[in-house]
């Protein structure tokens, strides 16, 4: 085993013999043999390169970062050059204490993130002047898609959908994606967009402003257009520059419904094309309809406001088959970044850079008109169009000489964006390209824009101007958190292992971080390599025969792999195969991705011992033989276990036409042990933000990438700008970036190349060891609700609390919530099964954190028995009012029947130094959150501060 591997891996050699002999087996791979059905396991190691050092895989990486030619990138087309104020990239982005955190579905120890949330929803409300945003989408492409969506649940007329010739090509080919499967038209007006809001029966209309080529439509333009759109039952759908707004007015101000874009230019990098925040706002009685996570405030049982996701039961993963988006995370840690890029620079800092911006395009402009050149339009941002009859790419060639990179439209202009990091000399270098002369001269302007209303009010973005102050507040957010650097989240079907620092460092490279998806090939050769090499693994360790990166999340992977198999019909002349068989304790998002891809969901039963119901899925199949599209399993089960039927399930379905979609949300249990597509399966989506190391990023970035066996191949997403990234055969792309989120793609490249063949093998038999030693020793206190034939479980366990619940009116929700007072993220709560918790411990925890998990469970059941036998009432006990906040511990009053030490230290203190035992308590922020109150006086934006002030003193 080498270095890494023994590293990675949480248990010692001697620790994990120990766990083996609770067990009664002798060797990892007595257990697997055990535990993984002989059908399907694998008999050959895997064909991976041999393992390498940290040092290895660090230097070749630089060599293929350093085969990337950045330069000052000018394309534009929704990617800008951005400065990243280092106090952000190293306090934000590259920290663990952010970036290990996981989607806050526990707020009272999400408080920090959910805090950074609400700033970026307040910059986006404020900006474009509508009440409630999001907490990020995908991307802008995505955003401004499922900003269609919401227009077209909410009308009652029209079938169509009117674009802006002035689109985004990539959102333009997302939003097609999106419409072909449901029935949508897109129109995409040739002249005047209002003359096609007149001729068209339209539900929504979609403005770019500014549009591609740069050119800003007049406000009195927009407001028309607003008119119009409503005065035909049409939703006016706003994509923005972001910048731009702090100059050029709201959405709201010019009558957008919606407001769409991306927030990559406050300072993310650009990371040839993704990670980025995308993000959306809507009017007020829409907020019902945004898909994604909305944070909200609340407060919590003494009073104090504090932050929590906001109108759940609205989620779309959650509606399952009522969905019509499938959106279950988007991009926190880039959201968090762009927030405190507004908190860094505040209100006059960001006008003062968009003024900047603004500025030297207008010297660009005095410089080539004074040089006999036609520009597309004279209102713009900071994006020109230059004609150049016959010169255009001579003139891109010259500029990438001198280091720079334009954008090609066609033979005759040239665009030009200017980004934060276009300097002097730069600018200087893209005049010298078309042969004129930078001066002083300024050309153009914003026309009739202007932006009369404040934005950025509140105290958060005006009171940290001085680094000092702003590290500590970022600090101060960041402490409020429970990420794996604190402790072990062993939340089931998540797989939060480690996110190791030799991978996690690369992505900051400047060739990995600065390069514009744009560029022109050769100007990418590194990721060219990075992106070969990593498909080729992925194939060889799963068993299909290609695979795309372009899905930036697992939800994008599933409708991505879905969209595959519905061509793979039509193609086929089967077009009538629309049935999706998918089971019933399958996760949301499996289904919302059936319905946007345009099929029929079907449910199949689970069995009592939580595999599929065969009888069922046979009559089922037998039913819809004609109609059936395709089965969706996830593999090891939703249940944690190695189901015995998966071939059998496989083979009923191939033999009735249908095609088989293995979910890879649970692929960490197999890898090197067994391969989905050579069991059966013909396409899956896998996690890379789980299996393949990519931190989850307190709710994204994630990385979905779709996997496909050969007959599906001519069907994976493509790009209408990157030749490479897609066959011509697609039905289209899933992302705004060709491939997806390429930025964050070293990160499992370096994980595989570190871990090699035997690593990987290894990973998964310590993560099924893991997670049988912990449903092992909870099982004399907490029932395993499913195990497979030899009595094992899979990568995770199910523990069943119904029964306890109903005896001793403990809830699930309380045994999470004094979990946090153990020190402990909670399982999964309530899924796949009410009332119960999924555990996974991954195999990057030692044995001595697994076991401290363990008897705080242990400890809790025995809180639960003092609750059933009445020592302390159901309505006030450790449980009911976990957790515990320091606030409570040292309250003036104490008037519960337990004691304070036992409901803050109920495992005893620990003092002393870290090396010799000693251990410091994570305490709560907050006390238990009232999600309720939160949804009936919904505020999507920062608290005023006077709602701070309460009462103390009160335990």
């Amino acid at each position: 085993m080498n270095d890494f591997t023994q590293r990675h891996l949480g248990a010692s050699a001697p620790d994990q013999q120990s766990m083996l002999a609770a067990l009664g087996y002798a060797s990892l791979d007595e257990l697997t043999d055990a535990a993984v059905p002989a059908a399907i396991r694998l008999t050959q190691p895997l064909h991976l390169p041999s393992a390498r050092s940290e040092f290895e895989v660090q230097r070749q990486l630089a060599e293929l970062a350093g085969r990337n030619f950045a330069g000052t990138a000018m394309i534009g087309l929704g990617y800008h050059g951005t400065v990243t104020p280092p106090v952000i990239r190293r306090t934000v982005l590259e920290n663990p204490a952010w970036y290990t955190a996981y989607t806050p579905y526990q707020p009272e120890i999400s408080q920090g993130r959910l805090e950074a949330l609400a700033n970026f929803q307040t910059m986006i409300s404020d900006l474009t002047g509508l009440p409630v945003a999001g907490a990020s989408l995908l991307d802008e492409g995505t955003a401004v898609a499922e900003a269609v969506a919401v227009a077209h649940r909410v009308s009652r007329k029209g079938g169509c959908v009117v674009v802006d010739a002035g689109i985004l090509p990539q959102s333009l080919a997302v939003l097609r994606t999106r419409c072909l499967a449901t029935g949508v038209e897109v129109v995409v007006a040739t002249g005047r967009l209002a003359e096609a809001v007149r001729d068209n029966q339209a539900f929504a209309v979609v403005v770019q402003v500014p549009g591609a080529d740069g050119v800003l439509p007049t406000a009195a333009e927009l407001v028309e257009l607003a008119e119009l759109a409503h005065a035909n039952g049409a939703q006016l759908i706003a994509a923005c520059d972001l910048l731009a707004l702090t100059l050029i007015g709201s959405a709201a101000e010019w009558g957008a419904d919606i407001a769409v874009g991306s927030a990559q230019r406050f300072g993310v990098p650009l990371f040839y094309g993704g990670p980025h925040a995308g993000f959306i706002a809507v009017r007020a009685g829409l907020e019902r309809q945004l898909p994604g996570r909305v944070v909200g405030v609340s407060k919590d049982a003494d009073g104090v406001p504090a932050f929590r996701l906001a109108l759940q039961t609205r989620e779309q993963h959650i509606r399952r088959e009522k969905a019509t988006s499938n959106i279950c995370t988007a991009q926190v840690l880039l959201a968090v970044a762009a927030s405190c890029y507004a908190v860094h620079h505040g209100p006059q800092g960001l006008a003062g850079i968009a003024a900047e911006l603004h500025q030297r395009a207008q010297r660009l402009a005095a410089a080539l008109l004074a040089g006999g050149y036609r520009l597309a339009g004279e209102s713009f941002f900071d994006t020109i169009t230059v004609t150049a009859p016959g010169r255009a790419a001579d003139i891109v060639a010259a500029a990438r000489a001198a280091g720079v990179h334009l954008r090609l439209v066609d033979a005759d202009r040239v665009g030009i964006s200017v980004g934060e990091d276009a300097v002097e000399d730069v600018l200087v270098a893209v005049c010298s390209a078309f042969g004129v002369t930078l001066t002083a001269d300024t050309a153009g302007s914003l026309g009739d824009h202007h932006r009369d209303i404040d934005f950025l009010t509140h105290p958060v973005f005006n009171a940290y101007r001085s680094e000092t102050e702003l590290m500590r507040y970022l600090r101060t957010l960041s402490d409020r958190d429970f990420a794996l650097d604190k402790g072990m989240i062993p939340l089931g079907s998540c797989t939060l292992k480690l996110n190791p620092a030799a991978a996690m460092e690369p992505i900051s490279y400047p060739g990995f971080a600065g390069l514009h998806p744009f560029v022109p090939a050769a100007d990418a050769a590194g990721y060219t390599e990075l992106i070969g090499q990593l498909c080729d693994w992925l194939a060889e360790i799963t068993g299909y025969d290609r695979v795309s990166l372009q899905p930036n999340a697992g939800s994008q992977g599933e409708f991505a792999g879905l969209m595959a198999i519905r061509s793979y019909h039509q193609a086929n002349g089967e077009a009538a195969r629309t049935v999706c068989l998918i089971p019933a304790s399958a996760h949301g998002t499996n289904a919302a991705s059936a319905v946007m891809a345009g099929m029929r969901v079907v449910v199949v039963a689970t069995g009592s011992d939580g595999s599929v119901d065969l009888a069922d899925l046979r009559a089922k199949i037998d039913q819809h033989a004609a109609e059936l599209a395709a089965v969706m399993v996830t593999y090891p089960s939703t249940h944690g276990v190695f189901e015995e039927t998966i071939t059998e399930i496989c083979s009923l379905v191939h033999e009735a036409g249908g095609q088989v979609y293995v979910d890879g949300a649970n692929l960490n249990a197999m890898l090197g042990l067994a391969r989905p597509g050579r069991f059966g399966a013909d396409v899956s989506h896998l996690n890379l933000h789980k299996t393949f190391a990519i931190p989850h990023g307190g709710g994204g970035p994630g990385v979905g990438p779709v996997a496909v066996r050969e007959h599906l191949a001519p069907f994976l997403p493509n790009h209408p700008l990157v030749e490479t990234a897609g066959p011509a055969t697609s039905y289209g792309p899933v992302s705004s970036g060709p491939y997806g989120s390429a930025g964050v793609l070293p990160i499992s490249w370096a994980f595989i190349a570190l871990m090699g063949a035997d690593g990987l093998r290894s990973s998964a038999q310590t993560a099924i060891l893991a997670a049988n030693y912990v449903a092992h020793r909870l099982a004399d206190h907490f029932p395993v609700l499913y195990t497979g034939t030899a009595g094992l479980v899979a990568h995770e366990c199910i523990v069943d609390l119904r029964e306890l619940t109903r005896s001793t009116g403990v809830s699930v929700d309380d045994v999470a919530k004094r979990l946090v007072d153990y020190g402990f993220h909670a399982p999964t709560m309530s899924f796949p099964v009410s009332g119960t918790l999924m555990i996974e411990p991954t195999e990057s925890e030692s044995k001595a954190e697994v076991d401290r998990f363990c008897e705080a469970m242990i400890s809790i059941r025995a809180e639960m028995d003092q609750v059933a036998s009445g020592v302390w009432p159901a309505d006030d006990n450790p449980l009911h009012n976990a957790p515990h906040p320091a606030s409570r511990i040292v309250a003036t009053e104490w008037v519960h029947p337990y004691g304070r030490e036992l409901a803050a230290f109920p495992a005893g203190q620990r003092p002393g130094p870290v090396g010799s035992g000693g251990r410091d308590k994570y305490w709560p922020p907050v006390a238990r959150i009232d999600g309720a109150y939160g949804d009936r006086n919904l505020m999507c934006t920062c608290a005023p501060v006077a709602d701070y002030a309460v009462e103390a003193g009160k335990g």
